[in-house]
């Protein structure tokens, strides 16, 4: 890794968090087509996400910085959509999944942060499962920013549906940073 905290990456990934304010406030538009444009802002944070990632390999810009900020600012993007989308829906049956996705991602990262601390962040490093859960919850998120919030709608419900499958490989995901890094916690809670 490259010690630069300065580079085209670590902007894009620094727009993307700039991008949050932008995103909320377009969600309270009162214009019919808030939701439209809620929805492609945060197409286009995805979008810098892929970039970023993109830009760091072919220029060879990654630094710890930016392995640090990237996670930070999909994060932050992705409780913010759920707040709001709990918010407008009302609905228990969002604030669910929303719940077991947010406090997850709370789990995680604090689980991740410790096992960097002692050496052994490679145990709980990104897997397939979550690669699958993040795509999964981003298209639930997109669909159901982009309609109103109209239970009779066919495409809000399976944006909810798509949420709960999210939901619940976001569980699954879990359990298997957990049961990677059980031996250390076991050891190191000795």
């Amino acid at each position: 890794m490259s010690g630069k905290i300065f580079s085209i990456p670590n902007a894009f990934t620094a727009a993307r968090i700039c991008l949050i304010p932008c995103f909320v406030v377009s969600f309270y538009l009162p214009i019919p087509q808030a939701g439209v444009i809620t929805a492609g802002i945060f197409c286009l944070a995805g979008f810098t996400d892929w970039l970023d990632g993109f830009l760091a390999r072919l220029l060879n810009q990654t630094s710890r910085f930016g392995a640090f900020l990237d996670p930070v600012a999909d994060k932050l993007i992705v409780a913010v959509a759920l707040v709001l989308l709990v918010g407008e829906y009302g609905k228990f049956w969002l604030t669910i999944p929303a719940a077991i996705i947010v406090s997850r991602e709370i789990a995680i990262s604090a689980l991740r942060e410790w096992m960097a601390e002692i050496g052994k962040r490679t145990k709980v490093s990104v897997s397939y499962i979550g690669k699958v859960k993040t795509f999964i919850q981003i298209i639930s998120i997109i669909i159901l920013l982009a309609h109103p919030a109209d239970w009779d709608l066919p495409w809000v419900k399976v944006g909810v549906i798509l949420m709960y499958i999210a939901a619940y490989l976001t569980l699954w995901s879990m359990v298997s940073y957990m049961r990677a890094a059980w031996d250390t916690i076991l050891e190191q809670g000795a």
